[in-house]
């Protein structure tokens, strides 16, 4: 599974809606990753330029960006990001391959 980050910022209907009647947005997108697949690792409420965040596994990332993007086609977000999260050991090998194209990369101009 790969595991993936997803900020989000609600529009202001949206939010309006929230208010108005409260619901567990947890498990709506738990619901969501379960439809595509996948799980919900946790769900977060924040301030700042985004109001939360999701860390969930997929199976993939094409399925990561098709759950990106029946989220976003509801219309619900102002904002939607996703970001690959990696493990130390996934780290450690993407350190590797930054090893070997840094040596093959040329300058402009060279």
């Amino acid at each position: 599974m790969a595991k993936f980050v997803w900020f989000f910022s609600y529009t202001s209907e949206a939010a309006a809606a929230m208010i108005d009647t409260p619901g567990d947005r947890a498990a709506a997108v738990a619901a969501l990753a379960d439809a595509a697949g996948g799980t919900l690792e946790c769900f977060y409420w924040m301030t700042g330029p985004h109001d939360g965040l999701a860390i969930v596994d997929v199976p993939d990332a094409a399925t990561a960006a098709g759950f990106s993007l029946g989220i976003a086609s509801s219309g619900s977000l102002k904002s939607l990001e996703s970001h690959p999260l990696l493990t130390m050991g996934e780290a450690a090998t993407a350190l590797e391959h930054g090893k070997k194209v840094r040596a093959a990369y040329r300058l402009p101009g060279t």
